[in-house]
């Protein structure tokens, strides 16, 4: 059945990563898949995560199947640490969450469920945006649309053009947004616009779908989730896809959650027995061991301890490496003022390198660049930074 058909085109970003292992040179550098590395280019198992998997190994009993919705326990750690223990959303009970195989499936499982009841809603999401975002969507059946959000110009934020799209966003349709770390370009919304965003939404009556895969990343767990509460106070429907994969190091093991929030308990109720059906007809139970691992760590006052000094560690890190390449490209001539790499935010930063440049590293230089130029920070060590900026000076010429 296959003799007629022509290969799928590899994925963007993971078929790139593809090339760099086959890469035999030295001296190459990925600065494509968004993947934490520390300073010797590992994606380190983080201490706490070590602590907790021997606890579990100590202590689990079964490894019979998780209940639809996964495990009771994880649910409750994924909203205290997404709404904030203290939250009036978790007190009243408006909350649904599901453990969901990783935030790209927490993704899936929300398209589908709104899918379900609004097939002819668009959905919009951000220019530029995460690019499987376009196929998640449109996989679950929905057209996409687009919104501005990126100034090539400024590199920074067009809020004014954002908001002007977004008021022409008809009621039921779903606006995908970046809760913090833009993905791809590290340009964030400040706290005056969220709050300014978050009435648009309550008076248009579209269905906010915010991505937070980088909680910890940008300023901090507490500071990054200030778009989930002003969605929170405005007493509105609205999802969230959350993961694990970042902020905990758990990338393989796909430790996710979808988070319908509604305006009443009643309402949550409904939104979960629905989910479950979703879930149901795609992997019946989600994946145990990282959910496990995740709620030991959040309910463990000491591992929850360890976790945020070992996250407040990769987040100054990627700080560190995006002020080194600031300065290494000036310190190599490169024309242009790149001081906004600095004021973004997460791993990711729009670079302004254009499709020559990204392919002239990659063909004499073996760096590996996203077309586009989004460039991955934590790919940077100090022991590559000078190689990365005198061949990107290179390259530019």
């Amino acid at each position: 059945m296959w003799k007629s058909i022509h290969p799928a085109p590899p994925d963007s970003i993971l078929g790139l990563t593809e090339e760099f292992k086959k890469d035999q040179n030295p001296q190459k550098v990925n600065l494509g898949v968004g993947v934490y590395k520390d300073e010797a280019g590992n994606t380190p198992v983080l201490h706490c995560v070590k602590a907790a998997e021997k606890v579990l190994l100590e202590t689990q009993s079964s490894k019979s199947y998780l209940p639809i919705s996964g495990d009771p326990a994880y649910s409750a750690a994924v909203q205290r640490l997404i709404f904030g223990a203290d939250s009036e959303v978790i007190s009243a009970g408006r909350a649904a969450t599901v453990h969901a195989p990783g935030g790209t499936g927490a993704l899936r499982v929300g398209a589908d469920l709104l899918h379900k009841f609004t097939p002819d809603a668009k959905v919009w999401v951000s220019s530029p945006t995460w690019a499987n975002h376009n196929g998640i969507f449109g996989a679950a059946g929905f057209e996409i649309a687009r919104y501005s959000y990126y100034d090539g110009e400024t590199k920074g934020l067009d809020f004014a053009r954002m908001m002007n799209d977004l008021e022409t966003v008809p009621a039921a349709d779903v606006v995908v947004l970046h809760a913090c770390c833009h993905n791809p370009s590290g340009v964030d919304l400040n706290e005056d616009q969220w709050k300014q965003l978050a009435v648009l939404a309550s008076q248009k009556g579209w269905v906010p779908f915010l991505d937070f895969a980088y909680q910890g990343f940008g300023d901090g767990v507490d500071e990054d989730r200030f778009a989930v509460e002003q969605f929170a106070a405005a007493g509105i429907d609205f999802l969230v896809a959350s993961s694990f994969s970042k902020n905990f190091g758990l990338y393989n093991e796909r430790t996710g959650a979808i988070t319908v929030v509604t305006p009443s308990a009643a309402e949550a109720s409904v939104a979960l027995s629905h989910i479950k059906t979703v879930v149901r007809t795609n992997y019946s139970n989600p994946p145990a061991h990282g959910g496990l691992v995740a709620t030991i760590i959040l309910d463990t006052p000491e591992l929850r301890t360890m976790w945020l000094e070992e996250l407040a560690g990769m987040r100054n890190r990627i700080v560190t490496m995006r002020k080194s390449l600031v300065a290494g490209l000036a310190a190599q001539g490169v024309d242009g003022d790149f001081s906004f790499i600095e004021r973004q935010r997460g791993m990711f930063s729009f670079s302004g390198w254009s499709d020559d440049v990204v392919s002239s590293l990659r063909k004499n230089n073996n760096i590996y660049v996203v077309g586009g130029g989004r460039i991955n920070l934590a790919g940077l060590t100090t022991s590559n930074i000078d190689y990365v900026c005198a061949s990107v000076a290179a390259a530019m010429k």
